[in-house]
């Protein structure tokens, strides 16, 4: 059984330079306001978090739309401007279907857009370099950047995010809980009526993550739908955060969650002890959030300069100490980061590659095709 770091008490060795002296250096600069920002029409509000220059000057501002909270950027923020201390940072909280819609207003209006986009749904981040809206970034790691994580030098994956079985601890004292999809049959015709309605997963009508998850199940996995009736069997519960089957596993409501999103489970497990998490040995699908810099920048050299940030060891070792996303670069040798993974499961992890191929699920026809299979297969067709 593998582990995400921090669940199991893993010491942080972040640089100090990123702690709370840094961000303390931050608090006289911040400041926070909500408003609407789309152009047109759209309905989109953000909010709007502006941090001056550590320097003091003015005249340079790279401006971030994101759909990391910013509460859990700060880290990666602070440790951007202890190295660029004239730049000052305006980073936009925003959805990702709003940062995918925003950039392409702005673009097709012909003014100018953020200075860098950083995104959970890697679809939309991937459409956006294919339709022509990003650019190219050459940056200093990009050559040694993993071919799968790099998408002609315009879209890089810059996280490393499996999809995780969380478990209820108590319920499986004195036995281990399932530890593969073939377990996860198996203990669900063991426990018969007692675990119905126990076994919870994303709806993937209302979660992307969920969707793609399920599309890549499929792929790597030909058996997959005998899965999904085993659950659909069980009374399975579907919904729409990680946070919801979280809460549930928590408690004991649910005993077991299926293909959770491995970092927010293992930062919901380091202050909830009865969660225990488990990488799939059978296969892992990992998902990233990616990066690029948008055709229409303002400033685009200060994107790719916050771009650079984000893949230098520096700022994957933030990524993966302070906000607990796990690092794609091979240089961050701690426990949370695809080279510890890689060298505990090897060919068990299949990332999702930043390609068109992701476009495919953009594809409404044949999104509602496996919307359709996957509610079948629940009911037990």
């Amino acid at each position: 059984m593998v582990t995400l770091a921090g669940v199991t008490g893993v010491v942080n060795h972040a640089a100090r330079c990123h702690d709370a002296p840094m961000l303390a250096r931050l608090a006289h600069a911040f400041a926070l306001s909500l408003v609407t920002v789309c152009p047109g029409a759209l309905p989109c509000r953000a909010e709007v978090f502006s941090f001056a220059a550590f320097s003091g000057a003015t005249g340079q501002e790279v401006v971030i739309y994101s759909s990391l909270d910013e509460r859990l950027a700060q880290p990666l923020i602070a440790g951007f401007q202890a190295e660029n201390p004239d730049v000052a940072v305006r980073y936009e909280d925003l959805l990702t279907g709003q940062i995918a819609a925003r950039i392409v207003a702005e673009t097709d209006a012909g003014g100018v857009t953020a200075d860098f986009a950083f995104s959970s749904a890697m679809d939309l981040q991937v459409k956006l370099a294919n339709d022509g809206y990003a650019q190219e970034a050459t940056v200093p790691e990009s050559a040694a950047w993993p071919r799968w994580a790099n998408w002609r030098n315009m879209a890089f994956a810059l996280t490393f995010e499996p999809a995780v079985l969380v478990y209820n601890r108590p319920a499986f004292a004195g036995s281990a809980p399932p530890a593969s999809r073939y377990e996860l049959v198996q203990w669900l015709a063991r426990g018969g009526v007692a675990l119905h309605g126990r076994i919870g997963t994303y709806d993937i009508q209302k979660s992307a993550v969920g969707f793609l998850f399920l599309a890549r199940d499929q792929e790597h996995y030909p058996d997959i739908w005998s899965v999904i009736r085993a659950m659909g069997a069980a009374g399975v519960q579907e919904f729409a955060t990680s946070q919801e089957i979280l809460e549930r596993v928590s408690d004991g409501r649910l005993l077991v969650g299926y293909n959770i999103l491995g970092s927010y489970a293992a930062d919901w497990a380091r202050s909830h002890p009865d969660v225990g998490l488990v990488l799939p040995r059978d296969f892992t699908v990992v998902v990233s959030r990616v990066g690029l810099v948008p055709r229409a920048a303002g400033r685009p050299d200060l994107g790719a300069r916050f771009l650079a940030f984000v893949m230098s060891k520096a700022g994957q070792t933030i990524l993966a100490e302070k906000l607990r996303l796990p690092a794609v670069s091979l240089e961050v040798s701690a426990e949370n980061s695809a080279g510890a993974m890689e060298a505990a499961l090897g060919a068990q992890l299949r990332p999702v590659p930043v390609s068109p191929g992701l476009l495919v699920y953009l594809d409404q026809s044949k999104r509602a095709r496996l919307i359709a299979r996957w509610q079948a297969a629940l009911s037990g067709d």
